[in-house]
């Protein structure tokens, strides 16, 4: 092992188990922090300095992004499960292999995600019940977004190879970095020269093909045994099934349950401008609320693959008991603040008072529900990092998907009541973490520890 990877890679077989969790999990935490600056600073600059409409346009276009992005975010998430297992084994050849499939497949995916989201685009806002004043809005954001679409491919790919080998330093550097190009360029491009919410779509993508170049520099630059090379930049049909395995149960998961989500924004739009901007507020400010038990939950998963890799059941085990209360102590905490400054926290998007009233409604509803999140999230993880993707994906999209929209429907039509409405979200959180704590029980998920389990 050279003296790079000493300090650069990250072996988690050994040492004490929460202080190598936290460790991995502060800078993905700052790095999900930053991550998220990038919308949410599109909606802050266009929220104050263009419209409250802007402002619907922005936010209500996340679970459409999220939509076709989750598809990808999935096979991430596979790339990094194989890798990581392949480092906890000590497998270099079979690595290698891994990481040059995951960037070219990103490449040939990215072009098809670009050109499938602008054709997508009316249809998506149209399912969301997009109010019309706001359609040609959402459209030149969402359009503009796509086409940079690379961009955050790359990113995200190149910081899971990163993360595979224990690496979540680097990846929080880039995206420092370019976050706060991001706030200088909306400022710029909106307020300098006007150009609404293209300019902070413009932002956002400039951004984040700044991030994917960085993520690429590094690896070709590197002399580990994960570094890239050009000429070995080719798929390999067995590394691909294999990200594949685990990658499109975690996409289809993802963007399944954004698709649901498209839905939900159109229940709360059919209460007005007011209640969508409301809810874009809600949506961002939870978003930022979460980050910190999705971030242990991306280290469990990290952790448990290398573990898996190496054959260290009980170092799984008490992983996952110390994650889950770590998780819950953090995210109540943060939530009982969240509820408290409710109306200061949305009076940050928009100023305007039904927007504000609103925005406060839907985080004093479900904020302090969002520990419901801690067990499913970790038990997820913990799932992925030993191959098993497929039955979280099940349990997830059921709870989420299919439970989340009867509720919504059978709702709808007995209450005009927006806060039962909302309360769809930690209704389908609660199913989630029944099902998924009862499952990861009965599973036989020992098994697969103990070599490959791909």
């Amino acid at each position: 092992m050279t003296s790079e990877r000493r300090q650069q890679s990250k072996d988690m077989t050994q040492g004490p188990i929460l202080k190598e969790l936290v460790l991995f999990s502060l800078p993905l935490l700052l790095g999900n922090i930053f991550q998220q600056f990038y919308n949410t600073v599109d909606s802050v600059v266009v929220g104050n300095f263009v419209s409250a409409d802007a402002l619907a346009a922005v936010t209500m276009t996340a679970p459409a992004v999220n939509t076709l992005v989750g598809l990808f975010v999935g096979m991430s998430t596979g790339a990094g499960v194989v890798i990581s297992q392949r480092f906890g084994a000590r497998d270099w050849k079979a690595l290698r292999k891994a990481v040059h499939t995951s960037l070219a497949a990103t490449f040939v995916l990215g072009l098809f995600m670009m050109a499938l989201g602008c054709f997508a685009t009316p249809a998506l806002l149209t399912l969301m019940s997009c109010p019309k004043t706001i359609v040609p809005l959402a459209s030149t954001y969402l359009r503009i977004y796509f086409l940079g679409i690379e961009g955050l491919m790359f990113y995200n790919m190149t910081s899971a190879v990163l993360r595979a080998v224990g690496d979540s330093r680097r990846p929080l550097y880039f995206l420092i970095l370019t976050s706060l190009l991001n706030v200088v360029l909306d400022l710029l491009f909106v307020i300098v020269f006007k150009l609404g919410v293209a300019g902070a779509a413009y932002a956002t993508i400039l951004s984040q093909f700044i991030s994917a170049f960085l993520g690429l520099y590094v690896l070709a630059r590197s002399k580990e045994i994960y570094g890239i090379t050009w000429k070995e930049m080719k798929i390999d049909r067995d590394s691909l099934v294999k990200i594949f395995k685990i990658g499109l149960p975690a996409g289809l998961q993802m963007a399944i349950i954004s698709f649901s989500n498209v839905f939900v924004q159109g229940y709360i739009n059919r209460f007005g401008n007011a209640a969508a901007a409301g809810w874009g507020a809600y949506g961002r400010v939870d978003a930022f609320a979460m980050l910190p038990l999705q971030s242990i939950a991306l280290a469990v998963t990290t952790f448990v693959g290398q573990n898996a890799g190496a054959g260290n059941r009980d170092r799984i085990r008490r992983s996952i008991r110390e994650s889950i209360l770590l998780s819950l102590l953090i995210t109540f905490s943060i939530c009982a603040l969240e509820f408290i400054f409710a109306p200061d926290v949305v009076a940050l998007f928009n100023q305007d008072a039904d927007v504000v009233l609103m925005g406060a409604l839907f985080i004093r509803t479900n904020c302090l529900f969002d520990c419901l999140c801690a067990s499913n999230q970790i038990h997820m993880g913990a799932l992925r990092g030993v191959g098993d993707a497929l039955a979280p994906m099940i349990i997830m999209i059921f709870s989420f998907v299919v439970f989340r929209q009867i509720y919504l429907f059978v709702l709808s039509h007995i209450t005009d009541s927006i806060r039962l409405i909302s309360f769809g979200y930690p209704a389908g959180w609660l199913v989630c973490t029944i099902i998924m704590g009862i499952y990861f029980r009965r599973s036989k998920w020992e098994r697969r520890v103990g070599g490959l389990s791909l």
